[in-house]
């Protein structure tokens, strides 16, 4: 379906991909810049945290949080209760996204366009798209890494991060009428790292969960294609690289300006 004046209908696929994310940032500036505005908006993850962000009017006060965040700020997210073992503060994680992506009574029904988040039923291994309730919560959720992070109580549902199953979630844009889908891959060429050293606890962990966004990502554009596939040249930023969010926004940026011929080409603009 197109709009009355013929636009087709646009949509903005943020993938997972951890501090890598805030390369969405820079793809969102640069698509404004354009005067390109989506008219309908799905992430996974940390795709799920700036998507909500961006449509909720705080995406500028959350770069501004990246920009300045330390790795220091980023690890009082965590509690360390355990040996070798970490897990999300859940107050503090609360006060951020309510600070910088959703308030606390903020609903998904309520953001400025459409939107749906991306996360993993526990028990059934099966997508799950969440349109609607607290967006803080659908967030928390879609983010819901397992071994750092809880897993989400909704709707009778234990949830997790939803990269697990849909890394990039062209398929959601369509399910929302998109007719032309934006997809920001951040897992493009993230296996390249060489390891001299045997890795660690968290290596091993994060290096696990690379080669299966890698696998799931290639699976899932197989099967649906973006129009316009963004690929951020981020893959030597690490998962919890906060402190590099400045080179990921810069970069989102630079890749977006390169795509904009055939985003306009493809949107009859």
């Amino acid at each position: 379906m197109k709009h009355s004046d013929q636009r087709p209908k646009i949509g903005l696929a943020l993938g997972s991909g951890a501090s890598r994310g805030w390369s969405h940032v820079g793809v969102i500036k640069a698509l404004l810049a354009d005067g390109i505005k989506p008219d309908v908006v799905c992430g996974t993850s940390v795709g799920a945290m700036v998507a909500c962000s961006y449509l909720a009017g705080n995406l500028e006060k959350l770069e501004n949080w990246v920009l300045r965040a330390s790795l220091t700020d980023v690890l009082q997210f965590f509690s360390f209760r355990l040996a070798n073992s970490a897990f999300v503060d859940i107050e503090r994680l609360n006060r951020f996204l309510h600070n910088f992506v959703a308030a606390a009574d903020v609903l998904m029904e309520d953001l400025a366009r459409p939107c749906a988040v991306v996360c993993t039923d526990l028990e059934l291994g099966c997508e799950v798209l969440l349109r609607e309730g607290c967006v803080a919560d659908a967030v928390r959720a879609s983010m819901a890494m397992p071994g750092l992070f809880p897993p989400e109580r909704i709707d009778q549902r234990w949830l997790v991060d939803g990269g697990l199953v849909n890394p990039l979630p062209v398929s959601a844009c369509r399910d929302l009428g998109a007719d032309v889908v934006i997809g920001v891959n951040l897992n493009s060429n993230i296996l390249n790292t060489h390891h001299v050293e045997k890795p660690g606890y968290f290596a091993t962990i994060l290096n696990t969960i690379n080669i299966f966004q890698d696998q799931i990502t290639r699976t899932r554009l197989e099967a649906y294609p973006a129009d316009i596939l963004i690929e951020p040249r981020v893959n030597d930023i690490g998962m919890f690289d906060f402190q590099r969010a400045a080179d990921a926004i810069q970069e989102g940026e630079a890749c977006t300006r390169r795509a904009l011929t055939d985003i306009h080409r493809r949107i009859g603009a």
